[in-house]
């Protein structure tokens, strides 16, 4: 039977753990024929959060050293899953769409899933700033790096864990989220972006909209001269250019006009 990882990074989540949990539909997964691990990563709290997560049935891991992407790194380095599912603890993103993702992932024989959050989003759900900001970052992403992805930003993936062992992942902050779809679309992976709600989060804001966007921006621009001397595996010698496809929304012909930009 196989597993599935649901990798949560925390940093102070103490009031919104427990709700966000409750929220991975484990019993649907099983349902479905799989394994559930479900993972914190508590990323150096003072609030308690870890404890809260393992009262509420959850394995916890501790990093300490902070950063979004410190703490991704250390879930997919400790976690069992065969396939890993991810999204943020702060009531955002819609763990309850896990078993038709999975699915998809399944019966459409990708490896990689990630979701787009700007498509249908909810202006109540982001604050002007940021859906500027990620616009922007989604646009100099495809812009760069030729990827077909709307939105670059977005925190909520599915994935085959054996991806892991082709990316080179560097990103200890708020870039891994970009870094990691651009590694899953260059190394050849079949990929994918299906449309998601998108929630207002649960208490206070940590975002840094200046610094991460800053910070973003640098590591496109870094990866860029790095990958420019790194020929993709799409460009490989009779290797088709895998175009990632999108749910039955409507959306491909989003995926196929920003391949072009």
């Amino acid at each position: 039977m196989a597993t599935i990882s649901v990798i949560i990074p925390a940093y102070n989540e103490q009031q919104n753990i427990p709700q966000t949990i409750a929220a991975i539909p484990a019993a649907r997964l099983r349902a479905a024929g799989y394994d559930v691990e479900i993972l914190v990563v508590d990323n150096a709290s003072t609030d308690g959060t870890g404890r809260l997560a393992r009262e509420h049935g959850a394995r916890v891991l501790v990093q300490p050293v902070r950063g979004y992407g410190n703490a991704y790194r250390a879930g997919f380095a400790n976690c069992v899953g065969d396939v890993i599912a991810t999204g943020d603890a702060d009531l955002t993103y819609p763990f309850e769409i896990l078993p038709e993702a999975v699915h998809r992932l399944e019966t459409d024989r990708l490896d990689f899933l990630t979701t787009d959050r700007l498509a249908r989003l909810d202006p109540q759900s982001m604050t002007r700033s940021h859906i500027w900001g990620n616009h922007a970052l989604s646009f100099v992403t495809r812009r760069l790096f030729a990827v077909p992805f709307r939105d670059s930003q977005s925190g909520m993936w599915i994935f085959r864990r054996h991806l892991l062992d082709r990316m080179r992942l560097r990103s200890g902050g708020m870039a891994f989220s970009q870094e990691l779809k651009v590694e899953a679309y260059r190394s050849g992976f079949r990929c994918a972006e299906i449309p998601i709600a998108y929630y207002p989060r649960g208490g206070e804001t940590k975002n840094r909209t200046v610094i991460d966007g800053i910070g973003n921006l640098s590591q496109l621009i870094a990866a860029r001269m790095r990958n420019g001397r790194r020929a993709p595996a799409h460009a490989s010698p009779g290797r088709p250019l895998l175009a990632a496809t999108v749910s039955a929304t409507g959306a491909t012909a989003h995926a196929d006009r920003h391949a072009r930009d």
